[in-house]
């Protein structure tokens, strides 16, 4: 059964999109990009999004997926932190990559499609950037097979602020990450011939991008993009193309739940039968008022971009076990440390170690992203605080790692806080997530001023709006006499974030 792709509801018959990519990894050997280089995408939803990662297969590449809110300060860093040889993008997008930011690397650009942006689209590439699409049509077809694949190089700002990369190591006595990602498509996205799966989340996140290639991978399933995600129009793209699968995150159910009764009765959505969230915490409330509405489809998994989709939960399973995020995926193991590295008993909390062998081991890509303290053997944690119950299943309690997530998106307060601090005004500054009922977490800053000043969020905002992306900014402001510390100097953040977290039932 031959798989199609659509974007947008256009469709492309998957034997054009082989060719495309092939094309396309001409196209990189002609940059010179080969095995274990790396190539940065910084481009909104798109079909040819997925051509990119198809043609870095073919020549062994690694891919790195740029979030397009971020500053272009934010990008130079992860540019010259991943070695990246190209960067291809859309081009309202790659305008702002310049020698004068500090961006070097050859730009490939393709112009931005009415439908992906709020303002209107250049007529002309930028001055300096290679034309994508001409140079893909103009190649041949290359004619060896795919490498190995490299996967995703996935980037995080980590506790320091940093950028650093997690690289997927390279291990032959393994098998090609492309055939687990064949059998992760039947274990964990539950795809089955003519099955056909939805995003509309972005792809520069890790989950969407790798269900996205799970799809691909199996060969016997479809797949639709969407540009972005309309509540209204996920329900009319579920009733026209017959929609199976959909990897939706709580932001986007809080949306479908606001649709009028009327509008939600008007399509009808009979096709869907498997959803899978990831991300932020899924609201309990959200949770039942979905399955009532579409029944008990729905899947949550909590992973992480170092170690991959570590569980799995049904909502029968959801509804037996409230709270927790399921049991491990098979193959995989989970122990649950104290601080001494001495395996705690069930029903205890503790550092989450986890094996998941199937997604292979990693590495940090500079110095800052050292392990220590993350490794157990073969086990890795990435900060988070949680138990075992009796049966196997998982219950995530708290972050070590002074992590928020608001809208699917991880921010790093130690980023946020490192530019706060420059601000004049501001003489010592915190920041922490609080939550939200649509986004899960919403940035909140804790500001001590300097003495005969006064700051406003308005005046933070400003402050901060060319040194990050704008998701980063607090949308929320504490101004404090004096900021609570411990003796050793650090700040008591948990004394900042437990008044926004009474009655909530949980702490991330």
């Amino acid at each position: 059964m031959t798989s199609a792709l659509y974007f947008d509801g256009v469709k492309t018959e998957r034997d054009t999109f082989e060719h495309r990519a092939k094309c396309f990894a001409t196209v990189l050997q002609n940059y010179g990009v080969g095995e274990d280089d790396a190539v940065a995408v910084l481009m909104y939803n798109d079909l040819t999004y997925l051509e990119i990662i198809e043609a870095c297969r073919y020549v062994g590449a690694y891919y790195v997926t740029l979030n397009w809110h971020s500053s272009a300060r934010e990008i130079q860093l992860i540019l010259e932190d991943s070695e990246a040889k190209l960067v291809v993008g859309h081009s309202d997008l790659t305008e702002k990559l310049t020698p004068e930011v500090g961006v070097t690397v050859p730009v490939l650009s393709l112009k931005t499609p009415a439908a992906l942006t709020s303002s209107t689209p250049e007529k002309f590439l930028p001055k300096g950037q290679g034309d994508l699409i001409a140079l893909m049509e103009a190649a041949s077809p290359i004619t060896t097979p795919p490498l190995r694949f490299r996967s995703l190089l996935a980037y995080t700002s980590g506790s320091t602020g940093r950028p650093k990369g997690i690289r997927r190591d390279v291990d032959l006595s393994r098998p090609d990450t492309y055939e687990t990602y064949k059998a992760l498509a039947v274990m964990l996205l539950k795809l089955a011939p003519g099955d056909r799966f939805y995003t509309a989340a972005p792809l520069y996140h890790s989950a969407p991008n790798a269900l996205s290639n799970f799809t691909i991978a199996v060969g016997f399933a479809e797949i639709y993009i969407a540009p972005k995600f309309d509540a209204e129009g996920f329900l009319a793209d579920v009733e026209r193309f017959g929609i199976t699968h959909c990897y939706i995150v709580p932001t986007m159910m809080v949306r479908l739940l606001k649709l009028p009764e009327d509008v939600r009765r008007k399509y009808d959505t009979s096709t869907l039968r498997f959803g899978i969230s990831t991300g932020s915490a899924w609201p309990r409330d959200v949770k039942k008022a979905m399955i009532e509405w579409f029944g008990p489809i729905f899947y949550e998994s909590y992973g992480a971009s170092e170690i991959g989709f570590i569980t799995l939960i049904s909502s029968q399973e959801a509804q037996q076990k409230p709270g927790s995020v399921g049991k491990i995926l098979e193959g995989g193991s989970i122990k649950i440390l104290d601080d001494d590295g001495v395996e705690l008993p069930v029903g205890e909390a503790g550092s989450i170690f986890v094996d998941l062998p199937q997604f292979g081991d990693f590495t940090y890509s500079n110095s800052e992203g050292d392990l220590k303290g993350q490794r157990y053997g073969k086990h890795a944690t990435v900060g988070d605080i949680g138990y075992l119950d009796e049966d196997g299943y998982l219950y995530i309690s708290d972050r070590k790692k002074d992590m928020i997530i608001s809208g699917g998106a991880n921010i790093f307060p130690a980023e946020i806080e490192a530019a706060l601090i420059e601000m004049p005004e501001v003489f010592d500054c915190a920041v922490f997530g609080a939550p939200h009922p649509e986004f899960g977490e919403r940035v909140v800053a804790a500001v001590q001023c300097r003495p005969g000043h006064v700051v406003t969020l308005e005046a933070i905002q400003d402050f901060l709006g060319p040194r990050m992306a704008k998701f980063k900014i607090p949308q929320h402001m504490d101004i404090h006499d004096a900021l609570p510390r411990e003796d050793s100097g650090k700040i008591f953040k948990q004394r900042l974030r437990a008044p926004y977290w009474e009655g909530f039932g949980r702490q991330i």
